[in-house]
C-alpha cells in the first residue's frame, strides 16, 4: 500500500483573502507543496508582496484585486486564472469580514457587509470556479468557517451566522458536485493568532483566560490551519467530502 503524499505538485490554486493572516499562510504553504497560487483581496499592494514571497519559493503567482461580493470581480478572477495557468484545481474561500457588535445593535449595512463577504462571496467564488472544474471532472474547494458557526458569542452574531451558512454551503456543494469528482470541505478554526482576531487575544490577561479554557493550552497559529488545508487539498484526503474539520485545540471536545 502506498500512502498518498501531501503534495500539490503541478496544481493551480486560488486563495481568497490572501494578503495577510491565514490566507497568506495557506498561499505560502501551498506554494511550498508545489502549487502555483493565484491570490486575491481588495488591496493589490499587499497582495503583490505575498506574490513575491510565493515566487521566491520557486512557484508562479498572480495577484488579482478582487471584491468577492461582486460577481463581475469574481468572474474576472477566474478568467485571469484560466488565462494564465489554464485551469483551476483548488479554491480556498478564506476572505472574511466581522463587525464585533451584538445583533440587536448591528445596523443593516453592517449585516450586509458581513454576509456579502462571508457567505455570498464564498458562493460566487465556488460557483465560478466549479464551472471550470466541472469541465475537467476534477477539483477541490475548501471553505474557511469557524467554531463560531456552532458556538454562540454575543459579539460575533453576524459573523457566526455567516460561518454557520458556510458549513451548510459546504455540505450542499459537496452533494451537488461529487458526481463531477469535485470535493468540498471546510475548516473551522478556533482563535488563531492573526491580526483579524487580535482584539480577542491581544490583551495578555484575556489571552491567559482564553488559553486556560483550551485543552491543548494555547490558541492556534496560522501554520496549524495550513497543515489541515494542505491535507484537504491533496490526494491524501481523496475520499473526504462534505466535512468540516474543527481545528480548536480540543475546545469542542
Amino acid at each position: 500500500m502506498t500512502v498518498p503524499r501531501l503534495s500539490l505538485e503541478g496544481k493551480v490554486a486560488i486563495v481568497t483573502g490572501a494578503s495577510r493572516g491565514i490566507g497568506r499562510a495557506i498561499a505560502l504553504g501551498f506554494a511550498e507543496a508545489g502549487a502555483d497560487v493565484v491570490i486575491c483581496s481588495r488591496t493589490l499592494s499587499d497582495l503583490e508582496k505575498v506574490a513575491e514571497e510565493i515566487r521566491a519559493l520557486g512557484r508562479r503567482s498572480l495577484a488579482v484585486e478582487t471584491n468577492i461580493a461582486i460577481k463581475s470581480d469574481v468572474d474576472n478572477l477566474v478568467a485571469k486564472t484560466v488565462e494564465k495557468f489554464g485551469t483551476i484545481d483548488i479554491l480556498v474561500n478564506n476572505a472574511v469580514m466581522n463587525i464585533m457588535r451584538p445583533l440587536i445593535d448591528l445596523r443593516e449595512d453592517g449585516w450586509d457587509k458581513v454576509m456579502n463577504v462571508g457567505l455570498k462571496g464564498y458562493y460566487l467564488c465556488s460557483q465560478a470556479a466549479a464551472k471550470v472544474m466541472i469541465e475537467r471532472k476534477k477539483g477541490n474547494i475548501i471553505n474557511m468557517t469557524s467554531t463560531a458557526a456552532v458556538e454562540a458569542s454575543p459579539l460575533l452574531g453576524a459573523y457566526s451566522i455567516s460561518k454557520a451558512g458556510v458549513v451548510m454551503l459546504t455540505k450542499l456543494l459537496a452533494a451537488d458536485l461529487a458526481r463531477y469528482n469535485i470535493r468540498v470541505n471546510a475548516i473551522g478554526p478556533g482563535i488563531v493568532r492573526t491580526g483579524f482576531s487580535e482584539p480577542i487575544w491581544g490583551n495578555p490577561e484575556a489571552l491567559k483566560a482564553i488559553e486556560a479554557g483550551i485543552p491543548l493550552g494555547r490558541i492556534a497559529e496560522p501554520e496549524d490551519i495550513v497543515s489541515v488545508a494542505l491535507f484537504l487539498a491533496s490526494d491524501a484526503s481523496s475520499y473526504i467530502t462534505g466535512q468540516t474539520i474543527y481545528v480548536d485545540g480540543g475546545t469542542m471536545a
